[in-house]
C-alpha cells in the first residue's frame, strides 16, 4: 500500500487564526493547529526541545498543498491550558489538532503524538518515539521527519475518507479519492480507479497541479510493474503531465522526485537522481527520494552503493507504507551483486510489508533460484502470476532491461532472468 501526502510547490504562511462566530463555516480541509508539545518532565532543556519540534511540525505541515495551519504564535497561545478539542477547533475553525508530549527517562528520550479529529474528538492516529538521548538539533531534526512524512498521509486519508460523502465532489475531493485507490496497491483495477479520479479531477480543473503529479505516477507505475504493454507511452505520458505540473509549480517536491523517476526508468539515470536530489532540497521529508536514488545506484552498475541510500529513508521514515518498496530495492540490489542470501531475507521482508507487490515476488523466485532453493523459488513464481498474470520473463526482460544500457547492470539482468527460468516463470 502506497500513501502519499499532497505538497505544494512552495512553503505557505500558515494562516491567522479565524474568531469563534455563531454562524461558523466549514473548517477548511486539511485544517490543524499543532498545540505545543508538553514537557513532561520539568527539564528547562526539554522545554527548548519540546517547543523546536512544534515549531518545525507547524513549518513543515504547512508545506501540504492546500492545508491550512494555525500559526505558531496563536498555538502558543494555549500552552499549558488544558483544553477541551472541539471547543478548541472551533475557535480556531480547524479539523484537526495535533497534541504531544516529551519525557526524560534516563539517557533516553520519550515523545508521543497524537492526532485528534477536532469535530469528534476522536483519536484518528497515535505515534511514540523512545530514542537515545544524543545531540538534541539531530533528534529534533529526525523527529519532526517521521513525524511530518507520516501526518501528511493520516491527513489526507483522513480527508479521503471525508471527500467520498461529498454531494458534489470538486477537483480536491477527487484528488483525495484518487489517492485513496493508489493507496490500495498496484494492481491493474486500483490504478484503473485512481486513473478514474485524477481525469475527473482535470476535466474540471487543468491546472491542478497534484491531479498531474498523481497521474503521471498511475501511468509510470502501470509501466513499470509489469501491467501494461504499452510501457513506452505510458511513461511518456507521465513525462507530459509532469511537465506540465512543473511548469505551473516549479518548486513542487513530488514532482521533481516523481521526474526523477520517469527519467530513470527511460535511461536518464543519472538526470534522474539529480531530479530526486532537486526534490530533497526542496522537502528534506521525503524518504522516498533517497530509495529511488538507491534503486538508480542499481541501473548504473553501482548496486554496492544503494543498501546505504535505502537505509536513510528508512530512518527518516521507519513505519514509511513505502517501507516493503525500499526493501524491495534492497533485495534487487542484492540480486544484482549475486548475494542472494541476502536478497532473499530483503525480499521476505518485502512481501512481509506488502503481499501484493508482484515484483518483490519475482525478484525472490529468481534469487532463491540462483541460491539454489527451487522449490521455493517455484511457488514464488506461482505467487507472482497469481498476482499478476502477465509477470512472464519477456516482459520482465522488456520492462527492466529498458531502464539502462550500463553492461554492469545488464549482465546482472541477464543472470535474474536465468533464475526466473529455474523458477518456471513463463518466457512469453
Amino acid at each position: 500500500m502506497r500513501v502519499y501526502a499532497l505538497q505544494s510547490d512552495r512553503a505557505v504562511a500558515p494562516p491567522a487564526a479565524r474568531p469563534a462566530t455563531s454562524d461558523r463555516t466549514v473548517a477548511p480541509r486539511l485544517s490543524i493547529v499543532v498545540l505545543p508539545f508538553a514537557n513532561l518532565g520539568g527539564d528547562p532543556e526539554q522545554e527548548y526541545f519540546a517547543d523546536g519540534v512544534t515549531e518545525s511540525l507547524t513549518t513543515d505541515l504547512s508545506r501540504i498543498g492546500g492545508s491550512f495551519v494555525i500559526a505558531r504564535n496563536t498555538a502558543f497561545t494555549y500552552k499549558g491550558k488544558a483544553i477541551d478539542v472541539k471547543t478548541l477547533g472551533r475557535e480556531l475553525n480547524v479539523r484537526y489538532a495535533l497534541e504531544g508530549s516529551v519525557q526524560r527517562r534516563g539517557d533516553r528520550m520519550r515523545v508521543n503524538v497524537q492526532l485528534i479529529d477536532a469535530e469528534s474528538r476522536n483519536h484518528l492516529w497515535a505515534e511514540r518515539f523512545d530514542k537515545p538521548v544524543t545531540d538534541f538539533f539531530d533528534m529534533q531534526d529526525e523527529i519532526v521527519a517521521r513525524l511530518a512524512s507520516r501526518l501528511g498521509a493520516e491527513l489526507v486519508s483522513a480527508e479521503a475518507r471525508r471527500s467520498e460523502r461529498a454531494p458534489s465532489p470538486d477537483s480536491f475531493d477527487l484528488v483525495l479519492q484518487g489517492l485513496a485507490w493508489s493507496n490500495k496497491g498496484a494492481t491493474t483495477e486500483n490504478l484503473s480507479q485512481a486513473r478514474g479520479f485524477f481525469q475527473r479531477a482535470l476535466a474540471l480543473d487543468p491546472a491542478n497541479v497534484d491531479a498531474l503529479v498523481f497521474m503521471a505516477y498511475v501511468e509510470a507505475d502501470t509501466a513499470t510493474y509489469l501491467l501494461s504493454e504499452d510501457k513506452a507511452e505510458r511513461l511518456a505520458a507521465a513525462e507530459v503531465a509532469l511537465t506540465k505540473a512543473l511548469s505551473l509549480a516549479p518548486e513542487h517536491a513530488r514532482a521533481h522526485l516523481y521526474m526523477g523517476i520517469v527519467l530513470g526508468w527511460t535511461k536518464r539515470v543519472e538526470q534522474g537522481i539529480a531530479e530526486c536530489e532537486r526534490a530533497l532540497a526542496i522537502d528534506r521529508n521525503l524518504a522516498l527520494a533517497h530509495a529511488v536514488i538507491g534503486a538508480r545506484k542499481v541501473f548504473v552498475g553501482r548496486a554496492e552503493e544503494t543498501e546505504a541510500h535505502v537505509r536513510e529513508a528508512l530512518r527518516l521514515s521507519p513505519r514509511d507504507t513505502e517501507a516493503f518498496y525500499y526493501l524491495m530495492i534492497v533485495g534487487m540490489a542484492k540480486a544484482f551483486l549475486g548475494r542472494h542470501e541476502e536478497a532473499v531475507d530483503s525480499l521476505r521482508r518485502s512481501i512481509e510489508a506488502n503481499s501484493s507487490n508482484p515484483l518483490s515476488h519475482v525478484f525472490l523466485a529468481a534469487a532463491l533460484a540462483l541460491f539454489g532453493r527451487l522449490e521455493e523459488a517455484q511457488a514464488a513464481s506461482r505467487t507472482a502470476l497469481t498476482i499478476n498474470p502477465q509477470a512472464t520473463i519477456a516482459r520482465f526482460r522488456a520492462t527492466i532491461g529498458s531502464f539502462s544500457d550500463n553492461p554492469v547492470f545488464l549482465a546482472g539482468l541477464e543472470r535474474i532472468v536465468e533464475g526466473l527460468r529455474m523458477a518456471g516463470m513463463p518466457e512469453e
